[in-house]
């Protein structure tokens, strides 16, 4: 077991890290401290740095092949990621009340943006990360890895829509959200929401420059190439 003791330890903290924002007093407290800015660049800052603890710690894991991997799932990646760094890249900070990475002030529910493509933007992008490499590593460290992202960021959905709903009470948490989507562009496909205005260019191009950086970066930092 002392082969496994980093990437136990590594997956440990990066959840508990994260009942930081799911405790309304903590957060808060926080908020008031380092202001809303300060708050979503230091807990992203604290995120990405034990996310990437995990990620290198799974690789240092002992391996244990459990199915081979196919030309076909790195394609699917590749396919995957671009999306998932977009809602990634728009959730973050953009005005959203149901999600623990957005904020409330500035929430229009006739003009919803992000919260129209997705409510929680983020957790999607953690889904479709997590949900696309957990099918291209097949060994058991990265099978606990992802498996358990995958499975924390569906949870982590139905949790805070379930606080919100409770907190807000049922026709308040249905009128903010008549707009929003639950799935990835409900609320487009069903005619309930239609965008007046285009994305962000400055979101938009940070979403380019991080896929950028996390293409390049990919092989140098975890050791293994994105190329299919």
């Amino acid at each position: 077991m002392a082969g496994w003791f980093e990437f136990f330890a590594a997956g440990l903290l990066f959840m508990a890290s994260h009942l930081i924002p799911a405790t309304p007093r903590l957060k808060g407290a926080l908020v008031a401290a380092l202001g809303q800015r300060g708050w979503v660049i230091a807990f992203s800052a604290l995120s990405t740095g034990l996310l990437v603890w995990v990620i290198l710690a799974a690789g240092r894991a002992p391996f244990v092949e459990l199915w081979p991997q196919a030309g076909w799932m790195r394609w699917l990646v590749n396919i995957v990621m671009p999306l998932a760094v977009v809602l990634g890249s728009f959730g973050i900070g953009a005005p959203n009340p149901f999600a623990f990475e957005g904020r409330a002030a500035g929430f229009d529910p006739e003009r919803p943006g992000i919260v129209g493509v997705a409510r929680q933007p983020l957790l999607w992008a953690l889904v479709l990360w997590s949900g696309a490499h957990l099918i291209v590593n097949g060994d058991l460290a990265h099978l606990i890895l992802f498996g358990v992202f995958l499975t924390f960021s569906l949870a982590g959905m139905r949790a805070m829509e379930g606080r919100k709903r409770a907190q807000w009470g049922a026709e308040a948490f249905d009128r903010l959200a008549a707009r929003s989507s639950g799935w990835p562009f409900q609320a487009l496909l069903t005619g309930r929401w239609r965008p007046r205005v285009g994305p962000s260019l400055i979101r938009l191009g940070i979403a380019v420059v991080v896929w950028a950086g996390l293409w390049h970066l990919h092989a140098p930092i975890i050791g293994v190439s994105p190329l299919p």
